[in-house]
């Protein structure tokens, strides 16, 4: 997976962009719920511009190649394999820059069961390069409201990337952690980081509530986003966040290791 080409047909081949496995039902009403500001949609960012959902399904058709026609409301979602390879090239950009800098970087996804493999296999690579992969709030609370109510969480980091998880919930032979789109976490370890003298991350790495919580903080944030997940691109198009590669978020956690190595290419970090 070498070469854009090698990786378009990857993207494709598993669905990671082309038709994917996001519905468009999905997609459209994560759009209603951003456009009437509910929490679970804007997974931490706090908009500038009104976004109603004509503007949003507009953004979304520029950023990530879905269909930009409101008649259109069922089916498989769509992933434009160009728009993917693009903003992996600007992802690659910011990675390479912050490893010249030997800079501190903080990880961390709130889907561990997919996308943790990608992550860890970048935070290696900065580590190799100098770079302090932080770990700040380590086995800390956060309590999250969820759909079965108010849960609490232990905030736990696996080969120095960032994730929650039920207490006592990790099993033999299964990754621990829980699907999150809160940015409670993310605050919780900047709080930390802060309150125990830094250092405080040059960048944060992640998806869904990691990256917008850390972009609405002033902080620069890059990640991963399905057609499901406005905020990141709405985050991405005021500027509060730095790069965001349009991708199903859900395929199997192998298929995104040519990601990583094709990021670790780009940004010289390969081994």
């Amino acid at each position: 997976m070498s070469t854009p080409a090698e990786l378009r047909e990857h993207l494709l081949a598993v669905r990671l962009a082309g038709v994917v496995g996001t519905s468009r039902e999905d997609s459209l009403r994560s759009y209603r719920l951003f456009a009437a500001r509910d929490p679970r949609a804007l997974i931490g960012i706090d908009p500038e511009g009104p976004w109603d959902q004509r503007d949003l399904l507009a953004l979304m058709a520029e950023r990530c190649g879905v269909s930009a026609d409101p008649r259109h409301t069922s089916g498989p979602d769509v992933i434009d394999p160009e728009r993917t390879l693009a903003a992996l090239d600007a992802f690659a950009e910011r990675i390479h820059e912050v490893a010249g800098r030997g800079a501190p970087v903080l990880f961390g996804t709130g889907h561990p069961q997919r996308l943790l493999g990608f992550y860890a296999g970048l935070a290696d690579a900065l580590s190799a390069a100098g770079c302090e992969v932080l770990t700040p709030a380590q086995g800390h609370c956060v309590d999250i409201l969820t759909r079965f109510g108010l849960r609490t969480y232990d905030l736990d980091y696996v080969r120095g990337v960032a994730l929650v998880r039920e207490p006592g919930a990790e099993r033999p032979g299964c990754e621990p952690g829980v699907h999150s789109h809160s940015p409670l976490p993310v605050r919780v370890a900047l709080e930390a980081a802060a309150e125990c003298g830094g250092p405080l991350p040059e960048l944060v790495v992640g998806d869904h509530g990691w990256v917008c919580g850390a972009g609405q903080l002033g902080f620069e944030a890059i990640g991963l986003a399905d057609t499901d997940d406005p905020a990141l691109f709405v985050g991405e198009a005021e500027g509060c966040v730095s790069v965001v590669v349009p991708v199903d978020d859900a395929v199997r956690p192998a298929h995104y290791g040519p990601l990583t190595r094709y990021v670790l290419k780009r940004a010289c970090l390969s081994q």
